[in-house]
């Protein structure tokens, strides 16, 4: 029986899960991607809260129109990282969700980690 990529992601996304957990100190950094915007989340798994979310809909990111979704990806890990250092959030543990490190979510990863935030 052959899977849908959507059962596929969520088969990975099962495997990824089960090995990472954000703490207070080290919350759990996910993303989601859609086919337009793609969204961040610091996440404490031991509480079950949402500590900062960071999309591509801000007003900073969203009044920007001429770029691509790579460049879109850019912006929303250095705002994230901002935020989180602001939140006093330093070091994270990253959770791609799923998603093939490769592209929108690589760009992501790596802007942030340029802007100061460890994995």
């Amino acid at each position: 029986m052959a899977l849908t990529v959507k059962e596929r992601r969520i088969r990975i996304k099962l495997r990824i899960r089960k090995k990472i957990s954000g703490t207070n100190d080290r919350p759990r950094m996910t993303i989601f991607r859609s086919n337009k915007q793609i969204y961040v989340q610091f996440i404490d798994d031991l509480a079950h809260k949402t500590l900062l979310s960071v999309s591509s809909l801000d007003k900073d990111i969203a009044a920007k129109k001429d770029m691509n979704k790579t460049e879109q990806a850019k912006l929303v890990g250095k705002l994230a990282a901002e935020k989180s250092k602001e939140a006093g959030i330093n070091n994270v543990v990253y959770d791609r969700n799923g998603y093939l490190y490769h592209g929108r979510v690589k760009a992501l990863a790596d802007a942030a980690r340029e802007a100061g935030l460890k994995f």
